[in-house]
């Protein structure tokens, strides 16, 4: 089969490799599209090492149909149309004993800890296994992983129907977190970013989306104004590492631009310590909360893709053959602002 291989960091290329066996519990997937997440930017460079072990097929969003499944395997079928749950917790630490898998000690990704979907071929056990109506394109299905992390998010920071709302990063992970969040609340809604490209991006899915370039302007007095004051309910950080701007820090803004007794919701991946003063936290009584991956917002996702709820479309900036994944990662490395979502076509 053909893959895309990391085999030396830094450096991805066309494979030819053996199609995996499966267990009787598992089933293979035959890929149609991949995505490359944010996370595969970082193994690409090295920074997920030692973790990652190289040669590796990287790619934990993906979508296609089954090709074959195991012999304990039942409700599925080949031909089915499927994405790929890439999560696998341990069962047996805390968290996991206590229903809370997304903070397993010893979490792994398909993808990452393992081959994953940038190859024709892709193994998963069954119980990993989503099944996707075929009136969704094999593109969109390809994004439910990362949509699902933004529906996590917003069900960490319990979103209400006329909850407003602010995100800081406009990034994949904050567009997923905007379009989950649109399928809960009618409230106000703000986006910060300081690319005018991927602000501009959110304006052609969701024009009563507010956009703030905080390079412009202070986004906490923006989100102040149109809130007479008062601030949002919910300030989600997906930004990680922010850029050297005077008076631009995002968790802090975050938590300067909420209501007394409001929320923030922390999922950007960042080495740096946020700078935050504890008082501004302590005054408002209010709640910091990370979230991280997801857990069983799968359905949701595709449930809310289903319906026609979300604009997955805008997301997508390009489309690339799977032995042009070189080109995708350069891409995404030397112009970010216009370049969000690569697929990779297998």
């Amino acid at each position: 089969m053909r893959a895309a291989v990391i085999k030396e960091y830094g450096k991805i290329e066309p494979m030819e490799l053996t199609v995996p066996e499966i267990k009787n519990n598992q089933v293979l997937v035959k890929v149609s599209h991949a995505s490359i997440c944010g996370s595969d930017q970082h193994i690409f460079k090295g920074e997920f090492h030692p973790r990652t072990r190289l040669p590796l097929v990287p790619g934990h969003e993906f979508a296609g149909v089954i090709e074959k499944t195991g012999s304990e395997v039942v409700d599925l079928s080949p031909g089915d149309k499927v994405t790929v749950d890439p999560i696998i917790w341990c069962g047996q630490c805390a968290a996991c004993r206590a229903g809370h898998y997304p903070a397993c000690t010893s979490l792994k990704l398909i993808g990452i800890d393992m081959d994953g979907g940038f190859a024709e071929y892709v193994v998963a056990d069954a119980d990993k296994i989503y099944s996707i109506p075929d009136h969704i394109p094999g593109e969109h299905a390809a994004l439910v992983e990362v949509l699902s992390i933004g529906f996590h998010a917003a069900s960490r920071a319990e979103v209400g129907p006329a909850d407003d709302i602010a995100i800081w990063g406009a990034g994949k992970v904050g567009h997923s977190i905007l379009q989950a969040v649109k399928t809960i609340t009618t409230g106000k809604v703000f986006m910060v970013d300081i690319l005018q490209e991927r602000l501009d991006l959110v304006k052609t899915g969701y024009p009563d989306v507010m956009l703030i370039n905080a390079r412009k302007k202070d986004p906490v007095e923006v989100i102040k104004e149109y809130t007479s004051g008062r601030g949002v309910d919910i300030a989600f950080e997906a930004v990680g590492h922010a850029a050297k701007l005077e008076g631009y820090n995002p968790v802090r803004s975050c938590i300067n631009a909420i209501r007394g007794a409001g929320k923030v919701c922390v999922l950007g991946l960042s080495d740096e310590p946020a700078e935050i003063l504890m008082k501004e936290l302590i005054w408002k009584e209010a709640r910091i909360i990370a979230s991280r991956v997801s857990h069983g917002e799968f359905a949701a996702a595709i449930d809310a893709l289903s319906r026609g709820l979300l604009r997955p479309e805008i997301m997508i900036t390009d489309v690339l053959p799977l032995g042009e994944a070189s080109k995708g990662f350069e891409l995404l490395e030397k112009d970010p602002a216009r370049h969000l979502k690569i697929l990779l076509e297998i």
